[in-house]
């Protein structure tokens, strides 16, 4: 009986050992509610990267592009809340997107552990080559002189590239086109390929055009320059004082996350945030690394969602 007895104590002894296994023991699903090639997924992929090589396992980016990003974030919601289904929030998912969706089908709030601010992103200003504006004075005009004929992308419905531009037309009394995209790398084949004439896009994808003398840059969408592209002045510069919307990003987990794991992951993000190589890899690609804490971060959404819905209301934006 003893012996029996002993069996058993050993059978859950290990059974127990093997339910605790330290976190992570397998691959991470990072989802990312974009087309490759835009901001958020390359500063998923930059991120990413790193996480997997601080934790010992792989971070698998899953890109589920639609619906303003609200069909990854949903499906995070949704998952089981063990730290291995994270998403790469943002400005849209998770502020944005309460405005955009009445039947919105998670809660920023309610929904999710913040985990860690890690980059904010400024949308640039561009037009084809060929188009004779040159500067945002020139650009205002060419649009005026032909009202609702010319068009402007974005990475979709709702998105800050969408409100971005949605935003300077209100405030500069323009009448152009709204041409959604699933992406930003698709909103960037489009002009380059002249099936829309303007987008305020992420600069990532728009970068090597504007090097290669493609696409003209007319101006940053944030309060200052971006390091990237210091000549090219920002929106406020420009003749349109306090203009200044950018995209911020960050690691969100399912709500009921364990503590210890978020904490981990927490802890992880911030370093990676901080560390001279990804401030690096961000500046080259038009991209600001900023350590935010799950506090801050959880502070920033509920106050960026007060913020974008009167942005929406302002840009008298409807959902198509």
């Amino acid at each position: 009986m003893n012996a029996f007895r002993c069996l058993l104590i050993l059978i859950a002894a290990l059974a127990a050992s093997a339910h605790a296994q330290p976190y992570p023991s397998k691959p991470i699903r990072l989802l990312v509610g974009f087309a490759p090639g835009g901001n958020t997924d390359t500063v998923a992929r930059v991120v990413g990267q790193k996480l997997g090589e601080r934790l010992g396992q792989q971070v698998v980016i899953e890109n589920k592009a639609g619906a303003g990003g609200t069909i990854a974030t949903g499906e995070v919601a949704r998952a089981a809340p063990d730290g291995y289904t994270l998403t790469m929030g943002t400005t849209t998912t998770h502020a944005i997107a309460v405005a955009a969706y009445s039947k919105l089908n998670y809660d920023p709030n309610a929904d999710f552990e913040p985990l860690a601010m890690v980059a904010i992103a400024p949308y640039l200003l561009v037009v084809h080559s060929k188009t004779p504006a040159r500067n945002v004075k020139e650009f205002v005009e060419l649009v005026k002189s032909q009202p609702g004929k010319l068009n402007y992308g974005s990475a979709g419905q709702a998105t800050t590239t969408h409100l971005v531009m949605a935003s300077f037309a209100h405030r500069a009394g323009l009448d152009v086109v709204h041409v959604p995209f699933k992406g930003n790398a698709p909103a960037t084949q489009a002009i380059l390929g002249g099936q829309i004439e303007i987008l305020f896009g992420g600069i990532p994808p728009l970068l090597p055009h504007v090097k290669a003398g493609t696409l003209r840059p007319l101006a940053i969408s944030s309060a200052k320059r971006s390091p990237s592209l210091p000549d090219v002045p920002s929106i406020a510069e420009s003749g349109y004082p306090g203009f200044d919307i950018s995209l911020w990003l960050g690691f969100f987990a399912p709500k009921g996350t364990p503590a210890a794991v978020t904490k981990r992951l927490e802890s992880e993000l911030l370093q990676i945030a901080q560390s001279s190589d990804v401030k690096e890899i961000m500046d080259k690609q038009g991209l600001e690394a900023a350590a935010g804490t799950a506090a801050d971060l959880a502070k920033l959404v509920k106050t960026e969602i007060e913020v974008y819905k009167t942005v929406f209301k302002a840009a008298n934006i409807k959902m198509e």
